[in-house]
């Protein structure tokens, strides 16, 4: 596949790091808001969801599931048409999608009628957000690019904490359809956010026009040619299997210690507020000169981290030991969220990341919808929370494993090649040059006027 990209970053253009850059840095924040945190903050409408059509909590559950299949999985449509379309076209229609789908939502009479549009449609929406807003953020930030990645991360707690109270209030004053029809109303502030993300434009050069930009695929499948990221998107594969297994159990899991449903509830509240600060603490250290080219450590390191807090996290036997959980997932889990994209932009580069992003995300997905369940799956055969953590635990414990020595390795390998390559050009033998004195002779023949001697022509002869 192949064809012109009418919005790339152009070649020659210096990331701005700043300027109208924070203006997209507010819309990727409210697009990653929107993203993350629709899809939990619509469940407050399951209970009225189920009175009204007479269906269980598990059928229900499926509109936030689709509504996350759909912003992973759609992740190379979302490239195919970001490299064809670009990016500001493409969250325009994705804001009218995702409003559209919430405002159809509202006027259904039955609950496959909601998988199709609060689900499918408003999902596909928000993914042709979310992606081409990271997109953008990476053209626009350089040097800054992991304050800012930070940044934009934290705009899925902020929003947890403002969507569900909200939620809440709509439906007590006006029943989930009116609720829907609003938050469909919000929802086209995406379309506002869209017009924020201006294309960065190539200067004109004193001596010619602007650069011309390569042809480019629509699907760069050729990232999987990066050992690099390779293991990225498998360690991160891995990694989606435990990670949001603890927010889904942990206030299960707290009243089935005999905890109160305010207090165990609280607990999501105690993880967001943590998550919030954890965020940008972890772009603005990512970003220090020393430590940016560590950055892929550290990334292992924070999943590690969560590896071992849902570890211990399985011992905690009262509420005090889940908030002390609660407090330290809230670091690692932002700690992960921050570094995520700002790792796989260093790992492939500004040119390749709408594509590796949306294959990154393609693979996630499928580990999405495996990891909760499985966890469930889990709870059902053992009645016991303490394994389903550690199974969380073990998962990203593995993945933090996977990217590091495949890092290590690849590091190492490199290492080892340079003094090879050296080498083999030290060891080449000095060329030869000979000068043939019949290709003198015709030289001189042929070009006589350059060695002083004047040629007689039509022209000069007048």
């Amino acid at each position: 596949m192949g064809g012109a990209v009418l919005d790339e970053g152009p070649t020659g253009v210096k990331a701005p790091d700043g300027a109208w850059g924070w203006a997209v840095l507010f819309g990727c924040f409210v697009i990653t808001g929107f993203s993350y945190a629709f899809p939990k903050a619509i469940s407050v409408f399951f209970k009225e969801l189920i009175r009204e059509f007479g269906i269980g909590y598990s059928d229900t559950a499926w509109i936030s599931s689709i509504l996350l299949a759909m912003l992973y999985g759609t992740g190379p449509l979302c490239s195919v048409c970001v490299n064809r379309f670009g990016c500001r076209p493409v969250m325009l229609v994705g804001g009218l999608f995702a409003s559209l789908g919430m405002v159809a939502a509202s006027f259904c009479t039955s609950i496959i009628q909601l998988y199709l549009t609060a689900g499918v449609v408003t999902g596909l929406g928000l993914a042709l957000n979310f992606q081409p807003s990271l997109i953008m953020l990476n053209r626009y930030f350089s040097k800054r690019r992991p304050i800012a990645n930070g940044l934009a991360a934290a705009g899925s707690p902020v929003f947890l904490c403002a969507l569900s109270p909200m939620g809440q209030v709509l439906q007590d004053h006006y029943g989930w359809r009116g609720g829907f029809l609003i938050l469909g109303g919000l929802l086209l502030n995406c379309c506002v956010c869209a017009a924020l993300m201006r294309p960065l434009v190539a200067p004109e050069s004193a001596g010619g026009p602007r650069p011309q930009q390569s042809p480019r695929r629509l699907l760069d499948l050729s990232v999987f040619r990066d050992r690099g990221f390779v293991i990225y998107a498998v360690a991160a594969s891995i990694m989606v299997l435990g990670l949001f297994v603890p927010p889904v159990f942990v206030v299960s899991y707290a009243k089935d210690l005999g905890v109160p449903d305010t207090k165990a509830a609280f607990l999501l509240t105690i993880l967001g507020f943590i998550d919030i600060f954890a965020r940008p603490t972890a772009g603005f250290i990512t970003g220090l000169k020393k430590v940016r080219p560590y950055s892929v450590y550290l990334f292992s390191f924070a999943m590690f981290f969560n590896g071992f807090t849902d570890l211990t996290g399985s011992t905690a036997s009262n509420y005090g030991g889940l908030v002390v959980f609660c407090i330290f997932f809230g670091i690692s889990y932002g700690m992960v969220g921050a570094l995520q994209f700002e790792v796989l932009m260093a790992i492939v580069g500004t040119h390749k990341f709408s594509s590796a992003i949306g294959l990154v995300l393609l693979m996630e997905a499928v580990a999405v919808l495996i990891g909760p369940p499985s966890g469930g799956k889990l709870l059902d055969a053992t009645k016991v929370y303490k394994y389903v953590f550690i199974l969380a635990g073990a998962e990203v414990l593995t993945s933090s494993l996977v990217l590091l020595l495949g890092n290590f390795c690849i590091r190492s390998r490199s290492k080892a090649l340079k003094p090879e390559a050296a080498a083999s050009e030290e060891e080449k033998p000095p060329v030869d040059v000979r000068v043939d004195s019949r290709e003198v002779e015709h030289f001189l023949k042929a070009e006589p006027e350059k060695n002083g001697e004047v040629v007689h022509t039509p022209e000069t002869s007048v």
